[in-house]
């Protein structure tokens, strides 16, 4: 009987001191995402940027001369140019960044994702996008002004249906 007593009361004072060592993890030593007072602007983009190569027209003898699974009347390339970012924050350049296409043909979206942490607080937000080869500027252009508050997550994207540069 002795020996049940104590076997019980020490599993007891095994579970409370583990009940005690995971409240204190819990809320010690605390996380914090973005340090105290600034916000974070996040770059993040999937995009199919434009083909290299314009397609041609196959003739009536190249037709006639391939097999006929594969008499398409044009040809192709699948190669997609490089995906080029810019972003300037109350005028000055933070973040540049040119990635290829995915894919072993090179045929696939770009990525882009970057963080940046900013003060919170009132910033002219201006981003530049160069999709295509045959192209000596920017694709596409945003300026905004922006009023980020302590904590804020600003999200900038590409939206190619409308074919503009989005804030949300």
């Amino acid at each position: 009987m002795t020996q049940r007593i104590l076997t019980c009361s020490g599993q007891i004072v095994l579970n409370v001191a583990f009940a005690v060592v995971i409240a204190v993890f819990s809320n010690w030593p605390t996380y914090r995402y973005l340090p105290e007072g600034h916000a974070l602007i996040r770059l993040s983009m999937v995009h199919h940027t434009q083909r290299v190569h314009e397609c041609e027209a196959v003739s009536a003898e190249e037709l006639a001369a391939l097999p006929p699974t594969m008499r398409a009347p044009s040809r192709c390339p699948r190669e997609r140019a490089p995906l080029t970012v810019e972003i300037d924050i109350d005028g000055a350049l933070v973040h540049r960044q040119t990635v290829s296409p995915s894919g072993l043909s090179g045929d696939g979206p770009a990525s882009v994702y970057r963080r940046l942490t900013v003060p919170a607080g009132v910033h002219h937000l201006s981003v530049r996008l160069r999709d295509s080869v045959h192209t000596d500027g920017f694709d596409f252009k945003r300026n905004g002004i922006v009023d980020l508050t302590p904590a804020q997550i600003l999200v900038v994207d590409f939206d190619a249906e409308s074919g503009r540069i989005t804030f949300r």
